[in-house]
């Protein structure tokens, strides 16, 4: 991982929910994204942020 890309704070999910379900969220730190297993979508962090738009998410294969 890139030292100057701020890393994501896992933290946030206990807060964070899949914005199509409201169901929880697993954290894949080499691909940084965040998995909606119920949707089947992985939505991605950029720049340590997560970024919960269901139009810049990539459905799981």
């Amino acid at each position: 991982m890139n030292t100057d890309t701020p890393e994501f704070d896992r933290r946030m999910l206990e807060a964070l929910v899949c914005p199509q379900t409201q169901r929880t969220l697993e954290y894949d730190a080499d691909k940084q994204e965040l998995i909606s297993r119920s949707a089947n979508l992985a939505f991605p962090i950029r720049d340590g942020i997560p970024v919960m738009l269901i139009d810049e998410a990539r459905v799981l294969e």
